[in-house]
């Protein structure tokens, strides 16, 4: 054995797929160590509604004779994933974070389609991660599972909606991870964490059950690296029947696409969308730098706004009416269990007639338009992911901010839920108390590939590697 146990859960996915072939480590050993590291960091963070370790070593057992015999069963046979506890499981309950939902209320025999494929894949599945109730706002704590901690300081949130799972990744609870974006819900904790996802193209990743947001919400990859989550794309795209709205089949593998240069593509910066948005002056820095980064590798960069108005309130009217369908079938006690924040906006969703929300889907189609011209131009946008770094844990919201919801702070993300478009967040840095800091990547819709080449780049160019949270290696490394 050439890599100590204690170090396997600091391993890449790719990276143990290829010790697994060659023989240098098994499955079992990976999973061990994982499983330790998932034991430490819910003690550190509060990351999980459950762990399953008893199940995760079966199912790693199972792996190490399919590698022994040379049939693994897929490109992640063998690989510990942990998944947001908004996804089916089979064998687990998905409690979505609500003391309104019965663990023992379900047969919980089924698993969404992104878990079917990983499971097909022969994956290793570790446990669920921590999410609001109903995934509903951009940090992670819950009335029933509590506060969820940043992996780098448990005080401050890890964000949201998928915290668990983006503090799980950076503390080598497992490579991979299943999370879900409304509005943010993968980039905003993979900024705030120090790792890497990706909200892909609406219908790439098959959903179901439909998510009561609609068309707003996505499956997506959460991982150490660009490379991950490409290999994950490759498992998780295969077609499912449950979903109408899924995409057909991707033009090609997204593992292959990562070795395409990035020099030549036209890349649009814009350091704040072109609105009144106070950028924390060390995020404006770091973000530059990467595209600083992008450019020294050949890619033709402008400073230009794409030239659209912010939609909050088109995204309000369509989140919030989601949110209120979420609920609509509880009676008033059991809406006295709710998230206060939640029951405020249900309420407010509650109140939307269909007029209003058909105007939001208008606003939502004009943008849509809007970013469609833009992208003529530009192959990517480059943004900040968030404008600042994480703040104090159990706030919907920074205090002293000014903002009254979620959305206030994250301007940069819920705009492409409404466009459907895919974004990836890559670490860029880390502010003076030693918060990462993430820069987001866009591309037209249908192109994921092309935003995990230049991601992919940033990480081969050294400018992903930041320093790891306490009890990890880099979130980055292999």
């Amino acid at each position: 054995m050439t890599t100590e146990p204690t170090q396997l859960a600091d391993l890449t996915a790719t990276r143990l797929t290829a010790g697994y072939a060659a023989g240098e480590f098994s499955p079992v050993e990976a999973t061990r160590a994982v499983l330790e590291r998932a034991e430490a960091a819910q003690a550190r963070t509060n990351c999980f509604t459950r762990i399953d370790a008893d199940e995760a070593l079966s199912a790693a057992k199972e792996s190490a004779e399919r590698w022994r015999a040379g049939t693994p069963a897929g490109p992640v046979d063998g690989v510990p994933v942990t998944v947001k506890d908004l996804l089916l499981t089979r064998g687990a309950p998905t409690l979505r974070g609500s003391r309104t939902v019965r663990a023992d209320g379900a047969a919980w025999d089924e698993d969404a389609p992104s878990v079917a494929r990983l499971r097909e894949s022969g994956a290793v599945f570790v446990g669920k991660t921590t999410t609001p109730e109903f995934g509903w706002k951009g940090v992670t704590d819950s009335p029933r599972h509590g506060v969820t901690g940043n992996p780098y300081d448990p005080g401050r949130t890890a964000g949201g909606s998928s915290g668990g799972s983006a503090a799980a990744v950076a503390l080598g609870a497992g490579p991979l991870s299943l999370g879900t974006d409304g509005g943010g819900s993968v980039r905003i904790p993979a900024s705030f964490c120090g790792i890497f996802a990706l909200k892909a193209t609406y219908g790439r990743v098959p959903l179901y059950p439909a998510s009561p947001f609609g068309t707003l919400a996505h499956v997506g990859p959460m991982t150490r690296d660009a490379a991950d989550t490409a290999l994950m794309m490759d498992v998780i795209t295969g077609p499912d029947w449950r979903d109408w709205s899924q995409l057909g089949p991707a033009a090609g593998s997204f593992r292959d696409a990562l070795t395409e240069p990035v020099a030549g593509l036209r890349v649009a910066f814009s350091p704040s969308l072109g609105w009144d948005v106070p950028v924390a002056e060390e995020v404006a820095a770091a973000v530059r730098s990467a595209v600083d980064t992008l450019a020294g590798l050949g890619a033709c960069i402008e400073e230009i706004d794409p030239l659209i108005e912010d939609p909050v309130e088109a995204f309000h009217t369509l989140w919030f009416s989601g949110a209120a369908r979420v609920v609509q079938h509880l009676g008033d006690a059991e809406r006295e269990l709710l998230d206060p924040g939640l029951r405020e906006v249900c309420e407010q969703g509650a109140r939307h007639s269909a007029l209003d929300y058909l105007a939001a889907v208008d606003t939502r189609m004009a943008l849509g338009q809007a970013m469609g011209r833009f992208h003529s131009g530009y192959d990517l946008l480059v943004t900040p992911t968030e404008p600042i770094t994480a703040f104090e844990a159990g706030a919907e919201v920074p205090a002293g901010s000014g903002h009254t919801r979620w959305t206030g702070w994250t301007p940069f993300t819920y705009p492409f839920n409404l466009t459907q478009q895919p974004a990836a967040s890559v670490p860029c840095g880390v502010d003076g108390d030693g918060l990462p800091i993430g820069v987001q990547l866009v591309g037209a819709r249908h192109a994921d590939a092309l935003v995990l080449r230049a991601a992919h780049a940033l990480y081969e160019a050294g400018a992903a590697r930041i320093p790891a949270p306490p009890h990890s290696a880099t979130p980055g490394g292999s």
